[in-house]
């Protein structure tokens, strides 16, 4: 996947948070400082929406869909089904900024997403880089 891995103590897993989309699937906290940082940057971001995969944060509706993934990376390989959430220190979390044009937009006019996607990308990146106690991981770090 693309985008940005990291570790942080900011954000906490809320009891229960993960009944909402998938076992063991967190980042309620995440995704709602990511939106707040978001709007500062004059994003108009949507309600956070819950996703099976993590929280997705909708930035724009049109011309195309501009979107922010969030959530952890799962540890189904070590889980075991009813072990207590990670603590917040060893959880991986992840987000990714995206864009999505309807096939019938991409058949009837020409849409171009990239520079927008290429924008919301460097302002993750400036968010993730501004917050002292984030630290970015390398595509080989656990």
């Amino acid at each position: 996947m693309d985008g940005y891995r990291f570790t942080t103590d900011l954000f906490r897993i809320e009891p229960g948070e993960d009944e909402d989309i998938n076992p063991r699937r967190y980042g309620r906290q995440l995704a709602q400082w990511l939106k707040a940082q978001l709007q500062s940057r004059g994003y108009p971001v949507e309600p956070v929406i819950d996703e099976d995969w993590g929280r997705c944060l909708m930035c724009a509706r049109e011309p195309f869909e501009l979107w922010v993934g969030c959530g952890n990376e799962v540890d189904y390989g070590t889980a075991q089904p009813g072990d207590p959430p990670p603590p917040a220190e060893q959880v991986v979390w992840w987000c990714v900024a995206m864009a999505d044009v309807p096939w019938w937009k991409r058949w009837f006019t020409a849409v171009d997403a990239a520079p927008a996607l290429a924008r919301l990308n460097a302002v993750l990146h400036e968010i993730l880089c501004a917050e002292p106690r984030i630290r970015l991981l390398s595509d080989d770090e656990a």
